[in-house]
């Protein structure tokens, strides 16, 4: 792993003070819920890397959160139904995301001292307040079956900052050691919910909305997760995506790591002001490598690239990777 000058291996365990969490360019598995990458959501825990994705939809028949990729009204996933650290790595598959939510904690009750994990969650239909499944119910699911070990909103805000983004442009981010333990939910909207020409109101947007009206009623510590502006784009993208009252509450950016590198955008904007921005599809920047079996030495040149490039994150389908592949962590250019 010449190619890139290593933070650590396997982040999670060294307590010493280390590089901010904005100052760092870590790896993360694309659809890591799925059956044909890891049999099940702990070996995806188990794998090191520093994010994972699920897709969830909002369904209207049971009033639940399903996780699967195409089916809004079946699950189709590795979680299993295990809510205790001996029940993990056997239980049944195809639960909904309270299932998932329960096998992070059971993992982490076995992995206290793990590194700190985003958990990307692509609303597929988006939200449903009418259903029950509105951004507050989210919340509500997530801080019951997670509590103290999610990084929320109100963490960054620290009781000092307006928003999040003074609090990011201040520097605010913990460093990587004292997230140990941690993990940090990222929403994305859907391409199903991006897709419906009914719908203009999407998961971005509204959970922006919820910061912002969270934070005003005084009740932001209830929120349990960051909106990320989706998509690669020049300049900062909030300011012809959101009005002014939101724009403050996004601080993740997301978006296609070939378009960030091959169409010249000037991405030293997301680092100076400590925003994370997730590079997806990360092996699809030339030269293109393998998305599933690259070498070891690919994905350490790869990781080094998008470090140069200011990636917080960068995601593939490396999920066959070992450990020490995958738990890598590079400071951010």
């Amino acid at each position: 792993m010449g190619a890139v000058a290593l933070l650590t291996a396997i982040p999670g365990n060294a307590h010493a003070a280390g590089p901010s969490f904005s100052a760092t360019t870590a790896i993360g598995t694309h659809n890591a819920y799925e059956k044909s990458k890891y049999a099940y959501l702990a070996q995806a825990l188990d794998s090191g890397a520093s994010l994972l994705e699920l897709d969830v939809y909002a369904d209207p028949l049971t009033r639940r959160w399903r996780v699967s990729h195409s089916n809004p009204l079946g699950n189709d996933n590795n979680c299993e139904a295990a809510k205790a650290p001996g029940e993990l790595y056997g239980k049944s598959r195809d639960q909904d995301l309270g299932s998932c939510l329960d096998n992070i904690a059971a993992w982490h009750q076995l992995h206290p001292d793990h590194r700190p994990i985003v958990f990307k969650l692509e609303m597929k239909i988006g939200f449903n307040n009418t259903l029950g499944l509105g951004p507050a119910a989210f919340d509500t699911l997530v801080a019951q079956k997670l509590g103290s070990i999610v990084y929320k909103p109100s963490d960054l805000l620290g009781g000092t900052y307006s928003s999040l983004d003074a609090a990011a442009r201040a520097g605010a981010w913990p460093s990587r050691d004292d997230l140990t333990g941690k993990v940090i939910f990222e929403l994305i909207p859907g391409t199903v919910e991006q897709a419906n020409p009914f719908d203009h109101y999407w998961t971005d947007q509204e959970y922006g909305d919820h910061l912002r009206d969270r934070y005003t009623a005084g009740t932001i510590a209830s929120a349990q997760a960051f909106p990320a502006v989706l998509g690669a784009a020049p300049g900062d993208p909030r300011t012809s995506r959101y009005d002014a009252s939101i724009r403050p509450w996004f601080v993740f950016f997301d978006g296609d790591a070939a378009t960030y590198v091959n169409q010249g955008y000037d991405t030293s904007f997301y680092a100076e002001n400590h925003y994370i921005l997730i590079a997806t599809d990360a092996a699809a920047v030339s030269p293109p490598i393998s998305s599933t079996s690259p070498t070891d030495d690919e994905v350490a040149a790869r990781l080094s690239l998008l470090a140069g490039h200011h990636a917080s994150v960068i995601t593939s389908d490396w999920a066959a990777k070992s450990p020490a592949v995958l738990g890598a962590v590079a400071p951010r250019g």
